[in-house]
């Protein structure tokens, strides 16, 4: 996401120290804003619109302040609100090719005519919140920008900025958040411009300034981009896992979930492969038009739950098998824990055998699973029975495990005849 004015880097850092008011933002590094317990959701321009600011030719998908009226409207009105997508967020190409004559930068006054404030307003009557983008190389909205448009998330990207630049910039600007006085949830682009991975990254460091931040590229809206995000974080799982929880996320990208890339079994496995990794949930699609298929997997109340779920544990893959099956093990609050079974194959669906003892669970333990597709339930679930599931091609079953008993009480009951 790359944005036309460039700044030298000697530019860059005289702007930032006197954008920033150093002399009045507080020593303290933490971000302390209390925000984003649970992983956030909402909508997210980038992945579906892009940079399209010819609305002259294409005013119904291009940059403007009536596609995120829009889609505001659609996520107050069609009952993604309810479920916890409160986030209506500008990504880049919001901004006018040239600053104020005070040095601001200003949205462009054709696609934003009523300014970010009124549209903040009318995100904030429809029960919504307002997120925006910076750059690093153009210099995101001041902190007072900020404050007077009532913006609640900055996303802060990168692009075009040098590590030594970046080092600064991104406490900075936590700094300059934290000493508005407003909750302003805060995404860093960070750790995705230094590979992801220590060294290059501190993670304790990341976690006290951030509240989420982007470790990997762009996702695209294609199959082949899904996979190479989960093989990365399944590949780098013991570095990344640790570092997220309650306030701090690792952030996997966009749902691309009712675009044009994804089949509907790739979309139920990237909407349940993205909730064990315990990632934001940011829907890039259009709303006004997606598809029921696309809102089903979406709006699925038991998935959003897992998502939701307040431990914060972030999930791994525990198993590769040969047959290209993969297992995923999320643990949740009350003892609970989220299981994907997810199938690299693409020629036909495949019956995997296995038992909850070889995937570690607790043998004096019975458990019950409820798929959370299909809604179907298995009680009396003993660690060491086997089961079979059939995963379709670039497919997930998805099970909400969760204790019933421990054995020896089953067995006494069973003896009883009481089941």
């Amino acid at each position: 996401m790359t944005f036309s004015l460039l700044y030298s880097t000697a530019l860059i850092m005289k702007l930032m120290d006197s954008f920033f008011f150093l002399a009045l933002v507080p020593l303290a590094l933490a971000l302390e804003n209390g925000l984003m317990r649970t992983p956030p959701m909402g909508w997210l321009s980038w992945e579906r619109f892009r940079c399209n600011t010819d609305c002259k030719s294409d005013p119904h998908s291009c940059i403007s302040e009536k596609l995120f009226m829009d889609m505001a409207d659609r996520l107050a009105t069609d009952g993604w609100r309810e479920l916890g997508y409160v986030y209506v967020n500008i990504d880049d190409c919001w901004m006018a090719k040239e600053r104020s004559a005070t040095g601001q930068l200003i949205p462009d006054p054709e696609r934003f005519p009523s300014g970010i404030k009124a549209l903040a307003d009318y995100v904030h009557a429809r029960g919504l919140k307002l997120g925006i983008y910076g750059d690093m190389a153009t210099l995101a909205p001041s902190l007072v920008e900020g404050t007077l448009w009532g913006v609640d998330m900055l996303k802060f990207d990168g692009c075009y900025s040098s590590s030594d630049v970046q080092a600064q910039g991104y406490p900075k600007m936590s700094r300059a958040l934290n000493a508005t006085g407003r909750p302003i949830a805060y995404s860093c682009s960070w750790p995705a411009y230094r590979g992801g991975l220590p060294p290059q990254v501190n993670y304790t460091l990341l976690a006290n300034i951030c509240n989420l931040w982007r470790n990997y590229g762009d996702i695209q809206d294609s199959w082949d981009s899904v996979l190479s995000i989960v093989d990365w974080f399944s590949a780098n799982q013991d570095i990344l896992q640790p570092v997220a929880g309650p306030g701090h996320w690792n952030d996997p990208d966009m749902l691309i979930i009712g675009n044009f890339g994804l089949s509907c079994e790739q979309a139920r496995s990237q909407m349940a492969l993205w909730t064990i990794m315990a990632a934001p949930l940011f829907m890039s699609t259009d709303l006004r038009a997606i598809s029921e298929s696309a809102k089903e997997i979406l709006k699925n109340k038991l998935m959003i739950k897992i998502n939701q779920d307040p431990l914060g544990i972030q999930g791994r893959r525990i198993l590769q098998e040969k047959s290209h099956i993969e297992v995923f093990l999320r643990p949740l609050s009350h003892s609970a824990s989220a299981l994907v079974f997810f199938s690299r194959r693409t020629d036909m669906p495949y019956r995997y055998t296995t038992s909850l003892a070889q995937l570690n669970f607790t043998q004096d333990v019975v458990y019950e699973a409820q798929d959370v597709y299909t809604g179907q339930i298995i009680s009396g679930l003993k660690a060491a029975d086997n089961f079979t599931i059939v995963v379709n091609p670039s497919g997930v079953v998805m099970w909400y495990l969760y204790p019933t008993m421990y054995l020896d009480q089953y067995n006494i009951m069973a003896h009883l005849k009481i089941f």
